[in-house]
């Protein structure tokens, strides 16, 4: 009895299904969807100039046939189709917001993601993490503000395609994805001054000793701050707190401004999640934001808009950093580019409810 045309395949003729005992090779897909070996290979390595039309034939062919490339295969013949990203803490919604793009951008190629977090900042735990992707032979590496000394990322984006996001320390040997911090910090310390604060205090980061990074995104938010409170005359009321991004980083210090003899009218946090630990110290003293104290972040993440929060903050286009991280680090691997780039995204404030007018 004669196939319904329902039932007929688009493509190609009709090769076993999946659930048969043979495996689906990249020669039936190819075969199911009309085109050549090479073509379908092109689409699997989400490689320059193939067409949206070419890629859907080829995507819906693998779907419809369960196919699934041999991970061991594809390393024999020099690729995992792996990459990893490291993260310092999977606590910072910021880094949420890096990862949705760089999920955005690998979503319609073959490449999978791996992500490696030390769970503190500490250079040991990340070394071993980066050796550890290296071992396992991922195409490439993705290091979100690493705290890796220098000279080992540079050692290793020699052998492997790396992309840095968040230093501002440029190297030939791998990209470089940063925020134009110092705009940042300028719209964030106009907006305090302009409501009438002078006394802000700045949450930073503490340096991290002996990693050889000049350029790190809290070195520029902190000489940033600086900067524009000199530049307001307010040169003498400059206060930094060293207590870490997180939210016992922002809680510690918001306790050690808000209980000295002098305390800020406004707190400016270098992250949203040291923001929140902000919060959690002023209720403990009993002060109301923004009556009683003004607070600013820094990166605007989900957490900021909710409404219990509603954080003004400076959008740093997280997700658009990360689709230019997976983009660049995927030229490097395809070889489409033989010099090392800088990408900056250009901030903006996102005013909301935790900042007005000081008191008296």
């Amino acid at each position: 009895m004669g196939q319904s045309g329902a039932c007929q395949r688009r493509w190609g003729p009709p090769v076993q299904p999946a659930g048969g005992s043979k495996r689906v090779t990249i020669a039936d897909v190819a075969r199911s969807a009309g085109v050549s070996t090479s073509a379908v290979s092109k689409v699997m390595n989400n490689a320059y100039g193939v067409s949206p039309a070419m890629r859907e034939r080829v995507q819906s062919a693998m779907a419809e046939l369960g196919y699934r490339p041999h991970a061991a295969a594809r390393g024999m013949r020099g690729r995992t189709y792996t990459l990893g990203v490291l993260l310092a803490s999977i606590r910072n919604a910021f880094y949420a917001d890096l990862l949705d793009g760089v999920n955005a951008t690998l979503r319609d190629g073959e490449y999978a993601l791996l992500l490696g977090s030390s769970g503190t900042s500490e250079m040991e735990d990340q070394t071993k993490l980066i050796h550890a992707m290296v071992d396992r032979q991922m195409d490439g590496l993705i290091l979100i503000a690493p705290a890796v000394p220098r000279t080992e990322v540079v050692r290793v984006a020699a052998e492997v395609p790396t992309v840095v996001i968040g230093h501002h320390d440029p190297s030939p040997v791998y990209d470089c994805v940063v925020n134009q911090d110092g705009v940042g910090v300028d719209l964030v310390i106009d907006h305090l001054v302009d409501l009438g604060h002078r006394d802000i205090a700045h949450i930073s980061h503490p340096t991290v000793r002996g990693s050889q990074w000049e350029q790190r995104p809290e070195h520029h938010v902190r000489a940033a701050y600086r900067e524009a409170m000199t530049r307001h005359g307010l040169a003498d009321l400059t206060r930094v707190v060293h207590s870490g991004y997180s939210d016992e980083g922002g809680y510690r210090g918001a306790m050690e401004l808000l209980t000295s003899t002098s305390p800020p009218t406004a707190i400016f946090a270098g992250a949203d999640v040291a923001a929140t630990g902000v919060f959690r110290a002023a209720a403990e003293l009993g002060l109301r934001i923004p009556d009683d104290l003004s607070l600013a972040g820094y990166n605007n993440t989900s957490v900021a808009a909710l409404a219990p929060v509603n954080l003004t903050s400076v959008d740093q286009a997280g997700a658009m950093m990360g689709a230019t991280a997976a983009r660049l680090l995927l030229e490097r691997i395809e070889k489409r580019r033989d010099r090392a780039v800088v990408m900056a995204s250009t901030p903006h404030l996102v005013t909301r409810g935790s900042t007005a007018p000081p008191r008296g």
